[in-house]
């Protein structure tokens, strides 16, 4: 297999991993685990599955994440369109095994897991929100796995996955967080779920890109991550 097909692949598996154990928790929310329970499952499986694979594909798990270390030139566009459909595939995946493990009155009436906006919360709120949570996240990839200061071989994985832990503390009630359009979407296709399906695209998309290029401009400018 070639480089860029294990890549895909690792990208693939972590993202499943990511949906299988997001959806999940937050499907069994109710069972005792509650909003912290949701949060350290999310977080607890990124710092995992970041560490398992930044030395095969980076670690990105996330089209937010890959859009926004495009926009940063720190991958090709060839790359990340590999990676993105390897997201998404991983993400689909992940959400049919949720499916088909949960019960089905569980499953229906928490949408698969999928994200949603708190009732009344308009969706202009939801992505700003996504953004802005978004945009802390990408902010740890880039201080910690992208600026070659960072401490990306001993901490990044952690570091990002409390990153998402703390994001969902903050968001989760208004718009479930999700902080990835992987996360939204398999979920939503599996369950048949698309209210405010374009605010889990554009927030996190906007946000992450905004990350990018504010730590771009301010902090790697000059070859400081060389």
């Amino acid at each position: 297999m070639n480089d860029i097909g294990k890549s895909a692949l690792a990208e693939f598996i972590a993202t499943f991993a990511l949906i299988f154990i997001g959806a999940s928790a937050g499907l069994l929310a109710g069972f005792g685990g509650g909003l912290v329970g949701v949060a350290l499952a999310h977080g607890l499986v990124l710092a995992i599955v970041v560490s398992i694979t930044a030395h095969i594909s980076g670690g990105h798990v996330n089209p937010a994440v890959t859009i926004g270390l495009w926009v940063g030139g720190k991958v090709s566009a060839a790359r990340a369109g590999v990676y993105i459909v390897a997201q998404l595939a991983g993400a689909i995946v992940g959400a049919l095994l949720v499916r088909a493990v949960i019960p089905v009155l569980t499953f229906k009436a928490g949408n698969g897991g999928a994200p949603a906006l708190a009732a009344g919360y308009a969706s202009g709120k939801g992505v700003l929100m996504e953004a802005i949570l978004t945009f802390f996240l990408v902010f740890a990839v880039y201080g910690t796995a992208v600026d070659k200061r960072g401490p990306f071989g001993k901490t990044a994985g952690l570091t990002i996955g409390l990153v998402l832990t703390f994001d969902i503390l903050a968001g989760g009630p208004l718009t479930g967080a999700a902080m990835n359009p992987a996360r939204a979407f398999g979920p939503e296709l599996v369950a048949g779920f698309w209210t405010d399906w374009w605010v889990y695209w554009v927030g996190p998309i906007l946000g992450g890109v905004i990350a990018a290029g504010a730590y771009s401009l301010a902090f790697l400018r000059g070859g400081e991550d060389e």
